[in-house]
């Protein structure tokens, strides 16, 4: 059976995308490479997210992204804020619902992601 190891973004630089997700996420190194870079998670087993060099422009409706779980609307709005003090950025997203309970986030390579209230 097949399991999700690790997902893999595309990003320009390097470490600039190592410190703002492993800041956001709180994950580690897996090692020292540098032309593919594995974080993982600090406190054991979880999938792992890895970066790889691209000169591929962002999509700006990707076709994959990354959903982040917080617990309520007020862990939503603080994650939120807290990932925009990291370096994220608030996308103008023309596809909300009426009352949507994610929130649209993109990383500082402009890598589109999301923050949901799963408490809804």
């Amino acid at each position: 059976m097949l399991t999700v190891g690790t997902v893999v973004l595309g990003v320009e630089d390097m470490e600039r995308a190592v410190s703002f997700w492993g800041t956001a996420l709180g994950y580690v190194r897996r090692d020292d490479a540098t032309d593919f870079v594995v974080l993982q998670p600090s406190g054991g087993p979880g999938p792992r997210i890895a970066f790889q060099r691209s000169s591929v422009p962002v999509q700006e409706v990707p076709r994959v992204h990354l959903d982040l779980y917080a617990g309520d609307a007020a862990d939503q709005a603080a994650e939120v804020e807290r990932l925009v003090g990291l370096g994220a950025r608030r996308v103008d997203w023309p596809h909300y619902p009426k009352d949507p309970d994610f929130v649209v986030l993109a990383d500082p390579e402009g890598n589109r992601f999301c923050v949901i209230d799963t408490s809804r």
